[in-house]
C-alpha cells in the first residue's frame, strides 16, 4: 500500500499527529485521523478527538465556551465557522438530510450517537411526565395506614407521599440514601399501582410487573427484598385488608433480571429483542440502582416500554454515576426538582436501628470536612480513619485485614466439608461474603484493588496448606465476563469451599447465590467446579464501582494518596462508605480525603436541561 493510500484510509500518521495530546487514547487519535481523511479541518479534527476523549470519561458532550482542564481554550470565531462544515449538524440551522457524525448544540460539541441518545431520553421522559392522569383509585388515609401497619409517623411521611402519588403516573423516581426505606416504599407503591391497573382494566386484571437493575447482584437483591416484603405484609398485624392480598400475589411472582436480560440482549450480535418495534410485555417496570444506568441503556429501555407502562426508577442520586456515558439519575432528579410534578420523592430519614453512620454520609454529601471529622469522632469504634499514604503503611493494614479475615473464616469452619445437598449451611457460608469487604477507589497500581487482593490472597493461601496454589477454602472470586450458559455474570462473587459431593468424596467447589429467577428463596446456592468457571479474579478487594448494588456489614475504603487522581471525588467516597451497614474504616491520607470531599464529579451534557424543555 502506498503512503498516500495509507493516509487516505487513516492507517499512517499525519505529519501533525505527533503533536496530539498525550492523554488521548488510540480511539481518540483514530477519530482525529478519520476527520482529517474525510475533509475536516484541523479544528474539527481536534474537537472530534477531544469529544471522543470526553466520551471515554463518561461525558456525553464536549463543552466549548468555558472548557475545564484538560481541554484547551478555543477561538469563538473559529468555533462559529463549524456550523458550515458538512460533517457537523447544528439543530435548527442545518437540520434535514442524513445524520452527520457531529452535532454543535448550545455550546456543546457532540458525537452524533450521544446527541441522539440525549434527545431521545429527554423526549421519552417528558412524554411520560405529561401522560400522568388523575388516579381512578387513589390511596385513602385508611389505605395508607393499612399498608404501613397502622402507623402514621412523621418519619414515614415521604414514604406515604410516594405511595399516594404513584397511581396515574407513567414515570416515578424514588431516590434516597442507604436505610431510607426505598425498597419498602417501592413495594407499597407497586401495590397502589397494581390496584390502579386493575381499576383501569375494568376486569380486575393483575399487571405484569418486571424488576430489573443494571447488575445481576442488584437485581437479585431487589427481587429477594420485595418477596420478603410481600411475605411480611401477608402476615402483618394488624392484618392487611383482604382486597390487597390479590395484588400481593402479582408482586410475589414478579421476575427480576438485569436490564440487559429484561430487554433481551443479543450479546455479540448487538441490540435487543425488545425495542420500539417489539415492545416489552410489561405493565410496570422497576429499575433499582438507577444511578448505574448509562445514557444508551436508558434510551433502549425507554424505547422498549409501551406508552401505557409505568416506569419506576429507584436509586441514590448521590452515588457514583455509571461506568458508561452520562449521569442519568442525577440529571433526571435535577430536572424533576426544577419542575416539580409529584413524580419525584427524595427519602431522607434513615430507619436503620444503628444510625451512627448517617452523619458521616451526610457530611460527605455536603463536602464538609469539619462535619465529617465530628461525625467520625462521635461514631467511636464504629467508624475509624486510618491515615494511609505510603505503600509500607498500606501493607501493614492489608496484613491486619487479612489476619482478621482469616480468623473469621476459621471461626466459620470454612475448612469443614459441607454436603452438596445441605442448602442451609451453604447459605450460611455465602453470608461470609457479606460480612466485610475492602473497597478501592482505583483498580490498578500499588493502591489498587488488584494488588490489594493479591496480598490478602497470599496470606489466606498460607493458612490453607495442602489445597494448592490457586484454589483453597475461603478464596473469594469475582466473575469478570458474562457466561449466560452458566448463568454467571460480570460482578457475581463466589466463595470456594470443600464440598462432600457424595459417598464421602470431598472436592473444592465455588459457591454462588441462586441465579436470577422468580422465586429465589426456593433455590439453593449453586456449586461450580473451579476450573469450569468463566474468567474471574480475586475478590478480597474490589473497586468502589464494582461494589454498587451490594452491602456489607463492615467496609474499608482505600483512597489513593495522589491528590491529582481523578478518582478522588465526593461521589466515590460516598458510594464506598455507604456500602457499610454497621461499621467502616477509611484508609486515606489527609490531603486525599480533603480532595475527595472537595471534588464533585460533574459530567458534561444537557440531559437535565432537555428534560425541562431547554
Amino acid at each position: 500500500m502506498t503512503a498516500n493510500a495509507q493516509v487516505m484510509f487513516g492507517l499512517s500518521p499525519w505529519p501533525e499527529e505527533a503533536a496530539l495530546p498525550a492523554v488521548w487514547r488510540d480511539l481518540d487519535r483514530a477519530l482525529w485521523r478519520w476527520v482529517r481523511t474525510h475533509g475536516g479541518d484541523p479544528l474539527l479534527a481536534e474537537l472530534a478527538g477531544w469529544a471522543s476523549h470526553a466520551d471515554g470519561q463518561g461525558h456525553s458532550a464536549l463543552p466549548l465556551m468555558t472548557p475545564p482542564a484538560p481541554y484547551p481554550q478555543w477561538d469563538p470565531q473559529a468555533l462559529a465557522a463549524l456550523q458550515h462544515s458538512p460533517l457537523v449538524t447544528v439543530p435548527g440551522v442545518s437540520d434535514g438530510g442524513p445524520p452527520r457524525p457531529f452535532v454543535l448544540d448550545a455550546g456543546m460539541f457532540y458525537l452524533y450517537r450521544n446527541y441522539r441518545a440525549e434527545v431521545d431520553v429527554a423526549q421519552a421522559l417528558r412524554t411520560r411526565r405529561m401522560a400522568a392522569q388523575p388516579a381512578q383509585y387513589p390511596p385513602s388515609e385508611a389505605d395508607l395506614r393499612a399498608l404501613f401497619h397502622g402507623r402514621w409517623t412523621p418519619e414515614e411521611a415521604l414514604q406515604r407521599a410516594a405511595v399516594a402519588q404513584a397511581p396515574g403516573r407513567r414515570l416515578l423516581v424514588l431516590t434516597g440514601g442507604p436505610g431510607t426505606g426505598k425498597t419498602t416504599t417501592v413495594l407499597r407503591m407497586l401495590l397502589a399501582l397494581s390496584r390502579e391497573y386493575a381499576a383501569r382494566s375494568g376486569a380486575d386484571l393483575l399487571p405484569q410487573v418486571r424488576l430489573a437493575a443494571p447488575t445481576g447482584k442488584a437485581a437479585q437483591r431487589l427481587g429477594d427484598a420485595l418477596r420478603q416484603g410481600v411475605a411480611r405484609l401477608a402476615q402483618a398485624q394488624p392484618p392487611l385488608p383482604a382486597d390487597w392480598h390479590h395484588h400481593l400475589q402479582a408482586l410475589a411472582q414478579a421476575e427480576s433480571a438485569t436490564v440487559h436480560r429484561l430487554l433481551g440482549s443479543r450479546a455479540r450480535q448487538g441490540g435487543f429483542a425488545h425495542h420500539a418495534g417489539a415492545r416489552l410485555p410489561a405493565d410496570i417496570v422497576v429499575v433499582d440502582e438507577a444511578s448505574m444506568l448509562d445514557l444508551s441503556l436508558l434510551r433502549a429501555l425507554l424505547a422498549a416500554l409501551r406508552e401505557d407502562a409505568v416506569l419506576v426508577l429507584v436509586g441514590d442520586a448521590d452515588q457514583l454515576t455509571s461506568v458508561g456515558t452520562g449521569s442519568v439519575l442525577m440529571d433526571i432528579v435535577q430536572a424533576l426538582e426544577d419542575d416539580p410534578r409529584d413524580d419525584l420523592v427524595r427519602l431522607q430519614h434513615c430507619f436503620r436501628a444503628d444510625a451512627t453512620l448517617v452523619p458521616i454520609l451526610a457530611a460527605v454529601r455536603a463536602g464538609d470536612p469539619a462535619a465529617f471529622q465530628r461525625a467520625l469522632d462521635q461514631a467511636g469504634a464504629v467508624a475509624r480513619w486510618h491515615p494511609v499514604d505510603t505503600t509500607a503503611t498500606l501493607r501493614r493494614h492489608l496484613q491486619a485485614w487479612a489476619e482478621t479475615l482469616a480468623r473469621t473464616l476459621t471461626a466459620a469452619a470454612i475448612d469443614t466439608p459441607v454436603a452438596a445437598t445441605d442448602a442451609e449451611t451453604l447459605r450460611q457460608r455465602l453470608a461470609l461474603l457479606r460480612q466485610r469487604q475492602l473497597l478501592c477507589a482505583q483498580r490498578d497500581g500499588p493502591f489498587g484493588a488488584v494488588q490489594a487482593a493479591a496480598l490478602i490472597a497470599a496470606r489466606l493461601r498460607a493458612r490453607a496448606p495442602g489445597w494448592g496454589e490457586r484454589w483453597y477454602p475461603g478464596r473469594s472470586v469475582m466473575i469478570t465476563r458474562n457466561d449466560p450458559a452458566a448463568r454467571l455474570y460480570n460482578g457475581d462473587v463466589g466463595l470456594c469451599l470443600p464440598v462432600d459431593i457424595g459417598g464421602g468424596e470431598i472436592r473444592l467447589r465455588v459457591l454462588f447465590d441462586p441465579a436470577e429467577q422468580p422465586v429465589a428463596d426456593a433455590a439453593p446456592p449453586r456449586l461450580f467446579e473451579p476450573d469450569l468457571l468463566p474468567p474471574h479474579e480475586d475478590a478480597f478487594a474490589i473497586t468502589v464501582h464494582k461494589s454498587q448494588g451490594s452491602e456489607y456489614g463492615h467496609v474499608a475504603v482505600l483512597l489513593p494518596p495522589d491528590v491529582e487522581s481523578p478518582l478522588l471525588s465526593r461521589q466515590t467516597l460516598y458510594t464506598g462508605l455507604s456500602r457499610a451497614q454497621h461499621s467502616l474504616e477509611l484508609w486515606s491520607s489527609p490531603p486525599a480525603l480533603a480532595r475527595a470531599l472537595h471534588t464533585v464529579l460533574h459530567r458534561h451534557g444537557r440531559l437535565a436541561a432537555r428534560i425541562g424543555g431547554g
